[in-house]
């Protein structure tokens, strides 16, 4: 999550909020990975609290839009992942 339209995404993402912890996906660590190409292909890895969680559609898409509305996004493909399993350590502190 290095270059400068990773960051744009990261900071784009901050406004999906997981619901039932009323933070959002990267406070909570939910975001493992962002990947961009130049031609503007991102690639989102990111996890959910516990797995099979009822949300995990959801945050998906919200995730997905939000990256999409970012200018220089071109596409967006996110991957749910469980490796590492997401873990209360991984919140970042207020």
């Amino acid at each position: 999550m290095g270059g400068k339209l990773e960051r744009l995404v990261e900071i784009a993402l901050r406004d999906v909020l997981d619901p039932e912890m009323g933070r959002s996906v990267v406070d909570l660590g939910l975001i493992y990975d962002i990947a961009a190409t130049p031609e503007g292909q991102v690639g989102i890895v990111m996890t959910t609290t516990i797995r099979g969680c009822p949300l995990s559609g959801f945050l998906k898409e919200a995730v997905a839009a939000v990256a999409a509305g970012v200018d220089g996004v071109a596409t967006v493909e996110v991957t749910l992942t469980y490796e590492p399993l997401w873990e209360p350590a991984m919140i970042a502190a207020e």
